[in-house]
């Protein structure tokens, strides 16, 4: 069975994922596409108040079980719109470790600080300064197929462009060579501590 594709939208809280996984929906038609979103699996959990340590294990356990669902939608062939915010490095090292690396195509998507203030507070579903908080996070690791600012272009523009780009993703793939990098200086650190 072949593996379904994976089309990765990586930014802040308002960045605008969401806004383009509805619009590529609709735009991408050589295939079938689910949208995934961790706000989405976020909102299944139990309503009743957590204690910070218990959210916080709730909160890994939730990602983590995201991540693996990506992993087992597209492993049965479906194609998948993945919305999430890679605001820590675990988060990134384990999407690394459970998905495959040449079906990604990983997006960033970008937008101005003052664009996202200005959205979050429109929202007012949102901590205040979340996304400012988030904005140097999710970018961190500094490789992408292929970078959005929905500052300069609308959703449906992001979309039309992602379309455009998919057949031709890169070889290696972005999370192909943020696999290496990562995944092999772990092994190497982990080595070393036994040496």
């Amino acid at each position: 069975m072949t593996s379904g594709r994976i089309i990765f939208l990586n930014g802040t809280s308002s960045s605008g994922k969401t806004s383009i996984a509805r619009e590529l929906l609709d735009v991408l038609d050589d295939g079938v596409f689910f949208h995934l979103a961790v706000d989405g699996f976020n909102a299944m959990r139990t309503g009743r108040e957590l204690g910070a340590e218990q959210l916080d294990t709730a909160l890994r356990r939730t990602r983590e079980g995201f991540h693996r669902s990506i992993a087992a939608m597209a492993g049965v062939g479906n194609d998948i719109v993945v919305d999430h915010v890679l605001s820590e490095p675990w988060r990134l090292l384990d999407c690394l470790t459970v998905l495959p690396p040449e079906d990604v195509l990983f997006v960033g998507v970008h937008c101005p600080p003052d664009e996202l203030a200005r959205r979050e507070l429109a929202r007012g579903d949102r901590p205040p300064g979340l996304a400012a908080h988030q904005y140097d996070l999710v970018h961190a690791h500094g490789d992408y197929d292929l970078v959005c600012d929905t500052g300069t272009a609308s959703p449906i523009e992001c979309a039309r462009r992602i379309k455009e780009f998919l057949p031709h993703r890169p070889s290696p793939t972005a999370f192909t060579r943020l696999r290496r990098r990562h995944l092999a200086a772990g092994r190497a650190g982990r080595e070393q501590a036994r040496g």
